[in-house]
């Protein structure tokens, strides 16, 4: 393999759910935040944004877990668990990306930026919460939230690095939203864990279907419903109502189908299962859109 093709293996850039999954739950914060379309130059950063930081994320992680990886079926072949990239290679490619992210920040506001570090911080310790805490999905969940608050920040910061500024910039409602897309985090995570389960036992690491056991897919399932609860809460007086009851509606659908695919807690299943997850977060951000157009 040329390496070009290594790095692009390494950023997983053909399996763009990875992205996806934040991508949905940071543009909804963005048209949140706004009261409707956040304007072309906002829409852009998010996005660009969101693919080099997960891109960067990835490289880290694989960096953290190479070790781990060689003895996961699934992670096997990873490039820096096998060798074809050396670890210094992966840290200065995702160093790269991290940059170009936080130069996209920088042509927000100063509140935005200050946000960027906290973001980052959460980005950098959850590799490593996989070896000491038994939901280290709890922390991918604030990481992958995070764009929510960016969001509200980058709409209404301003140039001001007080302490006040920046907490003023971020509201309780999008805390609120944080939480609720916890749980998402939560739901599809662990059916990503379920798939890897027996290797991780074997070696050691600690996941959230491990920890959960039996009570895996019924947590996977009450994850979901409080995800979609706690966003209908926050959302229904802000968005038109009929739309945003459709959106939560044909989500719930995809849970159920999702029930189907992990009740037998198969690899395939479970797999599946995660990989279409940003279909179900597609959904609830046109709700959102067009909640927020026809309020």
């Amino acid at each position: 393999m040329t390496r070009l093709s290594l790095y692009l293996d390494l950023i997983r850039w053909n399996r763009p759910a990875g992205w996806l999954l934040l991508l949905w739950p940071s543009l909804s914060g963005l048209w949140v935040a706004a009261g409707g379309f956040p304007g072309w130059h906002l829409l852009a950063v998010f996005v660009l944004g969101t693919i080099l930081m997960r891109s960067a994320g990835c490289c880290l992680n694989d960096v953290a877990d190479r070790d781990f990886d060689r003895h996961v079926k699934r992670t096997a072949q990873r490039p820096v668990t096998t060798g074809a990239v050396s670890v210094r290679e992966a840290l200065s490619l995702g160093a790269v990306l991290a940059l170009l992210a936080f130069g996209l920040v920088l042509t927000t506001n100063a509140v935005a930026v200050a946000w960027s570090f906290g973001a980052l911080a959460v980005a950098i310790a959850y590799p490593f919460a996989k070896r000491f805490f038994a939901m280290p999905q709890a922390v991918l969940g604030v990481a992958f939230s995070f764009g929510i608050p960016m969001a509200f920040a980058a709409v209404r910061g301003g140039d001001s690095f007080s302490l006040a500024a920046v907490q003023a910039s971020v509201p309780p409602l999008a805390w609120l939203l944080l939480l609720g897309n916890l749980f998402w985090v939560l739901a599809y995570d662990t059916e990503y864990a379920m798939v890897d389960r027996d290797d991780d036992l074997r070696i050691g690491m600690k996941t959230s279907a491990i920890t959960l056991g039996r009570f895996d897919v019924l947590a996977v399932l009450a994850s979901y419903l409080m995800y979609l609860l706690i966003w209908a809460e926050a959302l229904y007086s802000i968005a038109q109502t009929a739309i945003l009851l459709i959106a939560i509606s044909l989500a719930l659908g995809q849970v159920v189908w999702h029930y189907r695919l992990i009740r037998e807690r198969t690899r395939e299943g479970c797999f599946k299962a995660f990989r279409l997850n940003h279909w179900l977060g597609f959904t609830v951000f046109l709700g959102v859109v067009y909640g927020m157009a026809w309020r």
